[in-house]
Parts: structure tokens; sequence; C-alpha cells
């Protein structure tokens, strides 16, 4: 039996290349971007008392509404930005499935979406299945900052959607207002909506603010806005995340949700509905915890002959390692693992088509241990 495939240029995603590598050779895993310690003691106890209270069967497709309302709240507390619970706020299975839902939800065949690289690789697959093209624009280095002319250009009669992703991934870059009206400037008077994926939303460094497109009322207007309860809570295997949409927008969005997984995780949600109501202080204590892992990881590293790029958000350190060894990305991060035993992730998948450039992801969100036993086998190259 004959199948043509949908995705013919996908394969096992590279992040599931390395870790599977990583396990292979006992490395130090640096790569795929997940904590190795625990969620806060109160949000797994919060899980076992909503199963043990009965919690167990399906939730209502849009979300529990404690949580949906609890999200609202935090959405006005961190941005200034009032949101109706009942027909604005989605909770999804995880970000990944809500960015999914985003585009399948407005986006038609012969559409265009403009995305920037490098580029986190579940916006293209989601953009093909509609049949519709997905336009790379390159970020521009080394900060990895928009040219907005150059966006300007690139819009077309058929330009549907514009994803935008801050704090970035891989490289940690930030929305600053400016950019923020800018976008605004480039969507105006179009049918453009806007999909932002702003899952380390409360992780920006040396008391920058993360400029959510829920902060600019005409962004908000025509935005979907996805958040990650597991970057946030340390939790990323429960796949639990949240799309805030104004109501035009969230009523198709519900559309493609209620046949894709109509509802997620119900204990999770109970759970998650009970910590943001009793720890709100959680999200806004998080920069400070991971910058000082990031100081912290800086400086073990600061002996190599990395060469460490700026972070201005997110977990991931981008280092250089050109003065090391002379070869691509990938060659390197297979050389790293089999013969220095670290994992991390090269950047060449990120992109449509990657630059000269010799630089590696590596995920700093791990416990004092792992970033030493990392940092020290990377400082004997």
């Amino acid at each position: 039996m004959h199948i043509e495939t949908r995705l013919p240029k996908v394969g096992t995603t590279i992040f599931s290349v390395m870790s599977q590598l990583a396990l292979e050779y006992k490395a130090v895993n640096l790569g795929q971007g997940f904590p190795d310690f625990e969620p806060p003691d109160a949000l797994c106890e919060a899980l076992t008392r909503a199963m043990h209270e009965g919690h167990n069967q399906y939730a209502p497709g849009i979300g529990v509404a404690r949580l949906r309302e609890q999200i609202a709240r935090k959405t006005e507390r961190s941005y200034g930005r009032r949101v109706s619970a009942d027909t604005e706020v989605t909770v999804t299975s995880g970000a990944t499935e809500a960015i999914f839902a985003a585009i399948a939800a407005t986006v038609r065949a012969g559409d265009e979406v403009i995305v920037f690289d490098p580029a986190y690789d579940c916006y293209e697959p989601a953009i093909n299945l509609q049949d519709a093209r997905a336009v790379h624009l390159p970020l521009s280095l080394p900060d990895f900052s928009i040219d907005w002319q150059r966006v300007r250009d690139a819009i077309t009669p058929k330009t549907r959607m514009i994803i935008v992703n801050t704090p970035h991934n891989p490289s940690g870059a930030i929305f600053s207002e400016a950019d923020l009206d800018a976008l605004a400037d480039v969507v105006r008077d179009t049918d453009i909506v806007v999909l932002s994926d702003e899952v380390y939303e409360h992780i920006v460094y040396d008391g920058a603010l993360h400029q959510s497109v829920l902060r600019h009322p005409e962004l908000a207007a025509r935005s979907f806005v996805v958040s990650s309860f597991g970057k946030t809570w340390h939790c990323t295997g429960w796949k639990v995340g949240y799309c805030v949409a104004p109501k035009p927008l969230s009523v198709e969005f519900r559309k493609v949700h209620q046949y894709l997984t109509f509802c997620t995780f119900s204990p999770a949600q109970f759970a998650f509905a009970e910590v943001l109501e009793k720890m709100p202080e959680h999200a806004d204590q998080l920069s400070a915890f991971y910058q000082e892992k990031r100081d912290r990881f800086r400086a073990l590293l600061a002996g190599s002959r990395l060469k460490l790029l700026d972070v201005p958000g997110g977990y991931f350190q981008l280092v250089d390692y050109s003065e090391i060894r002379d070869s691509d990305d990938i060659n390197f991060s297979e050389w790293l693992v089999r013969e220095c035993g670290v994992a991390g992730v090269p950047l060449t998948p990120f992109y449509e088509t990657p630059p000269s450039s010799r630089l590696l992801r590596l995920c700093f969100a791990k416990n004092d241990a792992t970033m030493e036993a990392g940092a020290e086998r990377l400082c004997a190259l």
C-alpha cells in the first residue's frame, strides 16, 4: 500500500535525537529543554488531592472554569489586559496543541504565514498541513532581532498570519515596546492575525519586562497568545497550556480544539487553579530563580573556549564553538556527545536556510550538579 506523506520534510525532532544520543552515551543532557528538578511540592500535592477528590473524568472542553478564571486574573495582573474567562481563555494539552489549533483555525490553503528563523520546529508542519506556505525571514545576528522593514517587504495579499516568539527559543531574545509598535504597524488595516508564542513569558532577566502582545490593545485584538504551565511550573511532562484570544478568534480556535484533544488532563487543571490562587507570587519569582541559574552556568563556562552569547530571556545559552572545532553544528553536536559526554542542540534544524555560524544551544534549566558536570566537560575541550 502506497501512502503519500503530508509532511515529507519531517522526521524525528532534533530534540528527541539528541536526547536519545545522550542516553546512549550516558552524556550530560543539556539539550532538550526540560528541568531535571521537580515542580513545587504544593503543585504535586494539589494534583494528588484533585485525583482523590474525584476529578478524573472529562473536563469541560474549553477548560475547568476555576482555572480559566485564574488565568484571566493572572493576565490582568501581569499585562493589564482584562479578558473574559468564558469567551477568551481556552485550556489546551500543552502549548504545541494551542499553536496547531490557532494555525488550523485561521490559515487556509494557499495562505502564507511569516515565521522568523531560527524558528521552533512545530510551526511549519502545522502550516503545511493546511496546504499553506511558511515564509521564512531570518532574524538579524548577533542579537536575533527582527528587521521590520524586511517583514513589510514580505507582506503579500496571501499573508494570513505572522508568528512571533518572545522570549525567543533558541536565542533568548526578547521583544521591546518598539517591536510591539512595529508589529502593530505591519498588520494595521489588514486581515493578518498574530500568533504569539510566549511560553517563556515569566523568564526574562536583568529587570526587563516581558512585552506580551497582550500589553498592546491593537495587537491583542487580533492575536492568539499561547502560554505554558509546563515551562512556568517545571512540569513539562504534564502538557498543559492555554490560549488567550479575543472572542471571534477563540470561537474558531475552540472548534479545532474540540476535535483535536477535546479536553485536557482534568486533575492537573484543578491543581493549577489551586496554586494560581494560593501562590500567585510563583510566576513573579521565576525570573530571579532562573537568572541565578543563568549566571551560575555562565560563570562555570567562563574558563572554556566557548563564546557565550547574551541571554535576555528563556532558559537556553547559545555558545559559539568555532574556537574548538570547525565543523557544522550537527556534526559538532554528535561529536560532543560521543567524545565529550555532553548533549546540546544544533541550530541548523531551526532554519530553512542556515547561516554559516557555529552555534549550539545548551539548556540551564538544570540542578547544580548537572550544570557542574556539563561545564566541567565543556571546559576540558
